[in-house]
């Protein structure tokens, strides 16, 4: 696929969405003004209200419009951050994830660099990994303890219940503790984003990052992030990257 067909491409996608989108997301005023103001093609009208709506009801729906409106500005790394973040909310977000196969296509990006246990992470919304590995985990311990609380006898029914709820907190903690790290990960906003060798103004740059590009967060200091990308590792203003999970700022 050419540049030009992909970018023609996502286009088409992008409007069928923006029309649907109403069918999809949380049916709020705010929501609704979003919608009519993108199929009005007011994109940036449509972005304020679609983020007035996220600051009431966080929502993937919600979301993945503002990514549609956030491309159709040619804000290609609002756009994509918005549609990562609609499928951290909701992984099964099939929308999402289309139109960020389509961006970086478009765009030549690369998609993020998970580790295995990261990528498992994806499968299941952040917070059911909490719940599973935690409810497994009380399940078990029930199991050992209450039959001797209760004064009943222990059967092989038990036994069998506590072995399951062990075998599934082993199993969930990979994905769990990749929740915990893709959280680091952020999108870069601004094209040219200048990736400097020390965080401050005058530093020399690294690398060049462009909008959409991928970094994982490594440390912060004042007012900068020292993050990871594939072009390299350097710091970069802590306005010019956002997170896939705010709460990990």
């Amino acid at each position: 696929m050419n540049f030009k067909s992909a970018k023609e491409l996502v286009g088409l996608s992008l409007m069928l969405l923006c029309a649907a989108g109403d069918c999809a997301a949380p049916a709020d005023a705010l929501f609704r003004e979003g919608v009519e103001a993108c199929r009005a093609g007011q994109y940036t009208a449509a972005a304020q209200a679609f983020r007035n709506s996220l600051t009431q009801q966080p929502a993937s729906g919600t979301l993945l419009n503002l990514g549609i409106s956030e491309w159709r500005r040619g804000r290609v790394g609002e756009a994509v951050l918005s549609w990562e973040q609609a499928a951290w909310l909701d992984p099964f977000n099939k929308d999402a994830r289309n139109n960020l196969l389509f961006a970086r296509e478009v765009a030549q990006l690369e998609p993020p660099d998970f580790t295995w246990y990261e990528v498992a992470s994806t499968w299941l919304p952040a917070s059911t990994w909490a719940w599973i590995a935690g409810g497994s985990l009380w399940l078990a311990v029930a199991m050992v303890t209450l039959p001797g609380i209760l004064r009943v006898r222990k059967t092989a029914w038990h036994q069998t219940m506590a072995a399951l709820g062990l075998v599934v907190f082993l199993l969930s903690i990979p994905a769990y503790a990749g929740v915990v790290t893709r959280a680091q990960f952020g999108i870069v906003l601004e094209k040219n984003t200048r990736l400097g060798l020390t965080p401050t103004q005058e530093a020399e740059a690294v690398a060049s990052l462009s909008a959409g590009e991928t970094a994982r967060k490594l440390r912060v200091r004042g007012e900068y992030y020292f993050i990871r990308t594939q072009r390299g590792s350097g710091w970069v203003e802590r306005r010019q990257l956002g997170l896939l999970c705010p709460a990990a700022e």
